[in-house]
């Protein structure tokens, strides 16, 4: 049964943030209220909830999805949100690490869920390639994220902020920014402002046809920022280097997709990337 009362979590049940997970906790029930409508949560629907705190968002969302997964991951939180919503049968806490937990394993086997979450800032990214790795039962994706993030999330070739995650978000997602969040709608405020935003996945995408290769390759890309991708490419290490010798090298991999030796990560397109990889296969 929906539990229709506005929440206000009291100091005897609200564990104090823990600085070193990175907690803030939400407590602006504006802001709670327009991140869940941009979720616009279904009965028939498995949504996950990634650190969910103290409630805020879950007290809004147990009664309106069929079932609602929370994982998380402090043990002074996972007691409190058991008691709160524990006797709601479609309610299921998870209590372990979102960086190692199979989020496909939570759900049933051609099941999908979406996923909503206000991302601690110190893992954010890292929880970020998880879920994109776990794409395949997954369809979207409503996170609250440092601003800086985000717009590294965003940007587009040649910015400054272009980087690993930006062309990793842009093969594997559709990215929409919907709002910025201010300092004061957190206990304790963070120093910096938030970004709330949505994430679908692409239904069929492989860039380069093979995931692990386009992966390594665009990290190696982007291993110094300031060395062009001949270089980078050269300084590749592990099994992405076995893969460049076999192929005559970097300069020969980059010539055969048509890349210029000495433009920098940043300045690639998706396009161009798919082609450097490809051209190792």
């Amino acid at each position: 049964m929906k539990d229709t009362k506005e929440y206000k979590p009291s100091p005897s049940v609200a564990p104090h943030p823990l600085k070193r997970l990175g907690q803030h906790f939400l407590t602006d029930q504006n802001i709670v209220k327009r991140i869940v409508t941009a979720l616009s949560p279904r009965s028939d629907e498995t949504v996950i909830e990634i650190g969910p705190g103290t409630g805020a968002l879950t007290h809004q969302l147990v009664g309106s999805v069929g079932r609602l997964i929370a994982v998380e991951f402090d043990r002074n939180l996972a007691p409190v949100l058991e008691q709160r919503y524990g006797a709601n049968s479609n309610f299921t806490l998870v209590r372990a690490d979102a960086l190692e937990v199979d989020f496909c394993s939570l759900l049933d086997q051609t099941a999908k869920a979406r996923v909503i979450a206000n991302l601690p800032y110190n893992v954010s990214t890292a929880i970020l390639q998880r879920l994109i790795s776990h794409r395949r039962c997954l369809s979207e994706m409503v996170l609250m994220l440092q601003k800086e993030v985000v717009q590294r999330m965003v940007a587009l070739p040649g910015g400054k902020e272009r980087g690993y995650l930006s062309v990793l978000v842009e093969a594997y997602c559709e990215t929409e920014a919907l709002f910025d969040v201010s300092p004061g709608a957190f206990r304790p405020p963070p120093k910096v402002w938030s970004t709330v935003v949505r994430v679908k996945f692409k239904e069929l995408s492989e860039p380069g046809g093979d995931e692990i290769l386009f992966i390594a390759t665009v990290s190696a890309g982007f291993a110094q920022k300031r060395k062009t991708i001949l270089n980078n490419l050269r300084n590749a290490t592990g099994a992405l280097q076995e893969v460049l010798k076999r192929n005559g090298g970097a300069s020969i991999v980059l010539c055969k997709a048509e890349v210029e030796l000495q433009r920098r990560a940043e300045t690639l397109t998706l396009a161009e990337w798919d082609r450097i990889v490809r051209a190792m296969k």
